[in-house]
Order: structure tokens, then sequence, then C-alpha cells
């Protein structure tokens, strides 16, 4: 087994840790560590939706089966469980801001509404009412104490860092959150699991978007907003028409495919959607060439940070190095697939220091 540090200090006697549990690997593994401290361990689960083949299918979380699962890991522990239905706020929060971001030509992360929603804020609160020390999470980051207080920095392992889905955690939430798995591998974390007998030690890991469970973004929005299956024109940088589109949910910046368009010298991409005109702008790859973006909800946790800092604007995106002043990003190299909607989260090395939602981009032509 391995021990994991809760930062709560050296005997945890008389403390009370609460995990939020999405019956998965990671945050059953990060209950099981916090009740080998001997601290007292609740284990707390949200009910955020619960519809259709979501209920039950693989790889989803904070669904009927998941439910279930988390409560069975809290048995075989011996700890307390309880599940909070928060299944309309994650609606209101959530769901319904993600058709309204496509409906208006952007491109979402509900990941990182969720978590600055129903799963901290919401989570945060709970724990408080149960009395806990800390909220303990099995996200793949690190909280490290700095001369100024709590960090948020990149996990050990690079290919399970989640820094950039938490960008928007507050300060104060992160006095109060905790997250053991940051220093781990997640074959390790599955080692234990299987080391301890958990049921979910082979259970996939979440995939795609929780509460679209066929992975068809398109139909979900159509659902909810039908207005979004609106067809309009595709056009070229100068506004000339090249074909027609069938909605612009069905497209986001950097997309290549689905545009069928022909005759061209070079390929196209989209460069932009036009919510009120409802057009597709397309271009050559050139086109796609962004110097710097506006923000807006900008989270900082640099404190007075003012050295070299590098910046993502995608979670699968490489750091790239970045100046940025309060509300506008710039580039020191061109960047591309830069789309609003989407977040940028800038770092000082693993260091965490902030991001907001990109807004609105400058093209590098016009930026140099």
């Amino acid at each position: 087994m391995t021990e994991a540090d809760f930062q709560l200090g050296a005997d945890l006697t008389g403390k009370r840790i609460v995990v939020a549990m999405s019956g998965g690997v990671d945050s059953s593994v990060v209950a099981a560590l916090a009740a080998r401290t001997g601290a007292e361990t609740i284990g707390i689960t949200l009910q955020l939706y619960d519809h259709g083949e979501a209920v039950g299918r693989a790889g989803s979380c904070c669904a009927g089966r998941d439910i279930r699962d988390a409560r069975s890991v809290c048995d075989r522990l011996g700890i307390a469980h309880y599940v909070f239905d928060h299944e309309s706020r994650f609606r209101d929060q959530v769901i319904d801001r993600f058709a309204d971001d496509y409906l208006a030509g952007r491109t979402p992360i509900p990941c990182i509404q969720c978590n600055m929603g129903p799963k901290f804020t919401d989570l945060l609160a709970a724990a408080r009412d149960l009395g806990a020390d800390c909220l303990a999470t099995g996200h793949y980051v690190r909280r490290v104490e700095g001369p100024g207080g709590a960090e948020l920095h990149r996990a050990f392992d690079p290919a399970r860092d989640q820094s950039y889905f938490l960008f928007a955690t507050t300060q104060q939430q992160l006095d109060y959150l905790r997250f053991p798995l940051g220093g781990l591998p997640k074959p390790r974390v599955r080692e234990i699991a299987a080391e301890l007998g958990l049921g979910v030690a082979g259970k996939p890991d979440s995939q795609d978007i929780c509460f679209v469970p066929d992975g068809d973004y398109a139909s979900l929005v159509k659902k909810l907003r039908p207005e979004a299956d609106t067809s309009g024109e595709i056009v070229d940088e100068t506004g000339r028409v090249l074909g027609r589109h069938r909605g612009l949910i069905h497209f986001t910046v950097g997309q290549r495919r689905g545009l069928e368009i022909g005759g061209t010298p070079e390929p196209l991409y989209v460069i932009r959607l036009e919510a009120v005109t409802k057009r597709v702008v397309v271009g050559p790859k050139a086109a796609l060439a962004v110097g710097a973006a506006r923000l807006s909800g900008v989270n900082w946790l640099g404190g007075d940070h003012t050295g070299p800092m590098t910046a993502k604007v995608r979670s699968l995106a490489k750091p790239v190095a970045a100046r940025f002043d309060g509300q506008r990003v710039a580039f020191d190299a061109p960047e591309y697939g830069v789309a609003p909607g989407q977040a940028t989260v800038l770092y000082a090395g693993d260091r965490v220091l902030g991001g907001g939602w990109i807004e609105e981009t400058e093209s590098a032509l016009v930026v140099a």
C-alpha cells in the first residue's frame, strides 16, 4: 500500500476527511487511503443526472450505477456514504450552458463548469456542513504549500494531469481541498484498488462528456435547443459563399472534416463561427494562427508573479510561452486551434497561475 499525505499534520486522530466519490477507481482509492490514516472518513456523492442509457453506461460518472459502486466501496471500507441530489443544479449550471454555448458558436468545456459549480462549490459546502477538516478528491493534481499559501501544481504523471480543468479553483477552495493522487501514476492507483479488493479496480475511466452517453453532442443540443439545427452558409474570409452547412453545432474552430467543399487549392479549416448570421467562415490553415486572446472570468492564483509563464489553450495542447496583462494573453509564437468558449490556463513551471475563458482571438498577422 501507499501512504498518502492529506496535509493535516502527523497525527490525524480526531480529524475528519470527506471524500468526493464518483464511483470510479480514483476516488475509491482516495477513500481507502484516507481511512488508513486513522481519520474519520466519509464518502459523499452528488447525483448529477440519471437519465436514459447513461445510468448504466461504463465510463460515466455520478449516475445510478456509479452511485452503487461508490456505496459498495464505502461498505467495504467500513465508512459512511451519503448521496446528495443536485440534478437540477447540474442541469442549470452545466447542461443548459453547454447547449447555449454551442448555440452561440462557442466550444464549451462542461467539465470545468462542473468543477466550478456542483463539484467544488456544492461538495465543499456539504463537507463543511459535515464538520470535515478537508475535502479530498481523486483529481490528478498536486496541492503544494508555498510561501504565500497553498498552490496548485501539475500532477507528477503528465499523462494524467488534470490541472487544466481546475484552473478556476479559488484560493479559498484550494486551502480546503486535498489531492492525494497527484504524486502517483495511474497504474499504481489501480494496483492499490486491487490490493484492497475493491470491485472498481478494473473499472474503465470516464470518457467524453458524462451527460452525453453516446458522444453525439449535436443531438443533445438539438433536443435542448431545437433552434440550433438551423442551416446556413459556408463562406471564405471575403464573404464568398462556398456551400451550406446543417447547423453551427456540427462545427468548431480548427475543424477540417465535414465541410464537404471540394475544388480548393489547399485544405480549408473552420476559422470562426458567426452565431448571428449562422455562417461558418473557413480558410487555409495559416488563417487559424492566433497571436493573442482576450479572456473573461479570470481566476488568478499566482499572487504577485511577474516572471516567465506558459499557456495552454486546450487540455491536450502543449504549454507555449506567453505574456498576460490581466485580461489579454499574447503568445510568443502563433498558436492554432484557439476557440472561443475554451479556456486558457497559465503556468509558471508546474504551478498553475490561473486562467480564464477565451472570449475572442486576434489573428497572428494583426498582432505582428
